[in-house]
């Protein structure tokens, strides 16, 4: 099984040579099996890339994510047959019933804020039991939007009431930097089981290319979110990068067994998609200490 993040961050040549990817900087030239890797982080816009290293990655179901000159990731790379019966599966993406996915979002909802309320629990916050609150309070579909009232409240307990998400500092490029892999991570699996990430179960913009993968990550920003929480002083530079890429390794139960997050995410997102597919029983990712 591939388990490999590969960070390319320095000015250098990468190319493919009998199911090895080849990395070149100077004299110094490295080899990687194929079949160890998970992920490539392309984080220089210094790197040359050869097209049939692209076309191996691709057909062997690799995600790439290219970052721009700030090292903020802005794209990735995916293949257009991760699955054989692709069409059949988009197919009947357009046909989702709305109420099926209204009670498929509350669900969602829930796990996420339940994973918000499990942090604040573990930094013994006072906004815990409001949280619990609006798990109880979230209807078919969010019409009542606890997921925004709860991301207030919750960011706020984190990071101070002074903080705003999105602002220009090291908190919120820790986040997006997070946000983006694990974006990009559930990208990888949705087309892995035949689905495209435009169509989504809550998310529907027209601009977002990705409306299905950003209504699967949510559970999963607690990963994030706790890293940033304890690491909240430290500068958002590559030692802080390889430790947000390296989260996606831990361990955390799911179904009764322990999984990397790479693998869970894995998981969770086939068994979403089955939700709708054969209405099978959702499965809570659950955020614990582990």
């Amino acid at each position: 099984m591939s388990f490999r993040t590969v960070v390319i961050s320095n000015a250098s040549k990468i190319s493919y040579k009998n199911k090895y990817l080849v990395v070149k900087q100077d004299l110094d030239e490295k080899y990687i099996h194929l079949s160890e890797i998970d992920t490539v982080i392309v984080d220089s816009i210094s790197v040359s890339i050869s097209s049939y290293l692209l076309k191996e990655l691709s057909q062997s179901k690799i995600n790439i994510i290219f970052c721009d000159e700030k090292h903020n990731p802005f794209g990735e790379l995916s293949s257009y047959y991760n699955c054989h019966n692709s069409t059949k599966k988009i197919l009947f993406q357009t046909k989702w019933l709305k109420k099926d996915k209204d009670v498929l979002w509350q669900k969602i909802v829930k796990n996420k804020i339940m994973n918000q309320m499990l942090l604040l629990q573990k930094i013994k916050s006072n906004n815990t039991n409001l949280l619990i609150s609006y798990i109880d309070e979230v209807n078919p579909g969010d019409k009542t939007n606890r997921e925004a009232h709860a991301a207030k409240v919750y960011f706020n307990s984190l990071f101070g009431k002074k903080f705003i998400r999105n602002s220009d500092d090291d908190i919120n490029s820790m986040l997006n930097y997070g946000y983006a892999i694990l974006l990009s991570t559930v990208n990888k699996e949705v087309v892995s089981n035949g689905y495209i990430t435009q169509i989504g179960i809550n998310h529907k913009s027209e601009f977002n290319n990705f409306n299905l993968s950003c209504d699967l990550m949510e559970p999963f920003r607690i990963i994030i979110d706790n890293f940033v929480y304890y690491n909240q002083s430290r500068k958002f530079d590559s030692n802080c990068k390889m430790d947000l890429v390296n989260l996606f390794n831990e361990r955390y139960k799911f179904n009764g067994k322990l999984y990397t997050v790479k693998d869970i995410v894995s998981l969770y997102v086939k068994n979403t998609l089955l939700v709708l597919e054969n209405n099978v029983i959702y499965k809570d990712f659950v955020f614990y200490e582990g």
